[in-house]
């Protein structure tokens, strides 16, 4: 089975918080953030005929290379209905192509010292190799012929043997796992039904259940066609010899039907939602979500570093409050969520013996609202964004690094150097934003989740406010009772 990967929230666990006087800056939204040249890849970047978008970087570090393919297609580009089918295809293209017999990704990865793999979010799939260098012209090899040739060997039992794996998946990652459900739950509560980014990436059990062999051929026609796929090669080659290996191996490769994307409008809530949820846990769980923006948006980053003041090392806003004066959390977290169109800001509290989701809900929401008032501190500002920075730079630390961070930077920005202006725009914000980003997005418009133990209604943060949400027979629904 392929791991599938969620966006990390990279900054949310940064260093953050202390002592200190709250200080003023201009405001980064007033002041365009400039390319940076602190850091660097160097890297080139053409398209073949077909729409095939290729990137090359040469890192001669080590004799190895990392081929990194990304398709531009997502849950969000399923429909209604018939979700997971691109998390499938991150199953199926490991069973083998039309000249590459299941299990040799891993014969000729894996098998010489190398290793491959692939994961699917909301907006993309990605399927990467990382081989010594001489065995480059193999991984362009097999990568080009399951673009091209998949087909050919999907057959309706190889359909139904992943269809199981995944539906196994779901299982274990979501309803078989406590808590599992709480993200699907909290996107039912800020998004409709028909929302691009309402339903999870592993899809809905009864839609995987009906999808048929057919419906999933047609959706790889559509999307895995080398206009919608941009390839990075990252590492130790020899760049005119790649070129001709990427014209020998992808030259060929028929472009597929233009891709409309699917529009999404911004998100917000008129009121607070509040609802409860009966689990098998012994625990209950409060968490609290607000509909924010995606990557497309600037107080994207600004979200980020907001999350390092608020939890991860003992100092942070919340975590000091909650976890350690009052020791009224064994836990907490807060985090951006962040997809390419669409994102939320959470807070998850769990409560130790003897206090209450209620009591806990109220600390929290004091310590957002100095935060709100009174902007952070210059210690906190420091230490967030030297962190963030350090997250930044380290990230780019190995060649499968940087190729999914110039892949990033071409697909969901159009320039594989995106990653400059993104390091400066991190490095320039201030407290003024913080201040700002927090006073916008964190108000009464959001979804209160409590998670209970089965009987424990009584245990949910004000329970006499908030309304029971069951799941639906079909799996695929939740529904709140008296709605």
């Amino acid at each position: 089975m392929r791991k599938r990967t969620r966006r990390a929230a990279l900054l949310a666990a940064l260093l953050a918080a202390g002592p200190s006087n709250a200080i003023a800056q201009p405001s980064a939204a007033t002041r365009p953030a400039q390319a940076s040249s602190a850091i660097n890849i160097p890297f080139e970047t053409y398209k073949l005929p077909n729409g095939l978008t290729v990137i090359l970087s040469v890192d001669r570090t080590v004799p190895r290379v990392a081929v990194d393919v990304w398709y531009h297609v997502g849950s969000k580009n399923e429909k209604p209905g018939r979700t997971g089918f691109a998390h499938m295809f991150e199953h199926v293209m490991f069973t083998g192509s039309g000249n590459v017999p299941y299990g040799y990704h891993d014969r000729f990865t894996e098998g010489v010292g190398g290793f491959n793999n692939g994961s699917t979010n909301n907006d993309r799939t990605n399927y990467y190799e990382v081989v010594p260098s001489n065995y480059l012209e193999t991984a362009l090899w097999m990568e080009a012929d399951r673009m091209g040739f998949l087909l050919e060997k999907l057959d309706e039992a190889k359909f139904v043997a992943q269809r199981d794996i995944v539906q196994n998946e779901r299982r274990q990652g979501i309803d078989n796992q406590p808590y599992g459900r709480a993200f699907e739950i909290i996107a039912s509560q800020l998004l409709d039904d028909s929302h691009p980014y309402s339903w999870p990436v592993v899809g809905y059990m009864s839609d995987l259940q009906k999808a048929t062999v057919d419906d999933v051929k047609e959706f790889f026609r559509l999307y895995y066609a080398p206009n919608n796929a941009t390839i990075a090669i990252v590492g130790d080659f020899n760049p005119a010899q790649v070129k001709a290996w990427v014209t020998k191996y992808f030259g060929d490769l028929k472009r597929g039907a233009p891709i409309v994307r699917p529009t999404v409008k911004p998100v917000t809530l008129a009121a607070e939602k509040r609802v409860t949820f009966e689990d098998r846990v012994q625990v209950p769980r409060l968490q609290v979500a607000w509909p924010t923006v995606g990557t497309d948006s600037d107080d994207d980053r600004v979200l980020d570093i907001v999350s390092a003041i608020l939890s991860g090392p003992r100092t942070a806003r919340l975590t000091k409050a909650l976890v350690f004066d009052a020791q009224s959390a064994a836990n907490v977290g807060a985090f951006q969520a962040s997809s390419e169109n669409y994102g939320f800001y959470m807070v998850q509290v769990t409560p130790r013996p003897g206090h209450s989701l209620t009591a806990l809900e109220t600390a929290m929401d004091s310590v957002i609202e100095r935060l709100k008032r009174d902007g952070p501190t210059a210690d906190e500002m420091t230490k967030a964004t030297v962190g963030a920075e350090f997250g930044f730079v380290s990230g780019l630390e190995n060649t499968l690094n940087k190729a999914e961070t110039l892949l990033s930077g071409s697909v969901f920005k159009g320039d594989p150097g995106y990653f400059k202006r993104d390091y400066a725009a991190i490095k320039a914000v201030t407290a003024a934003d913080v201040k700002r980003v927090a006073n916008k997005y964190f108000t009464a418009g959001r979804v209160v989740l409590s998670i209970v133990p089965q009987g424990k209604l009584d245990q949910a943060a004000k329970p006499e406010a908030s309304k029971k949400v069951t799941v639906a027979g079909d799996g695929a629904r939740y529904v709140v009772e008296g709605k």
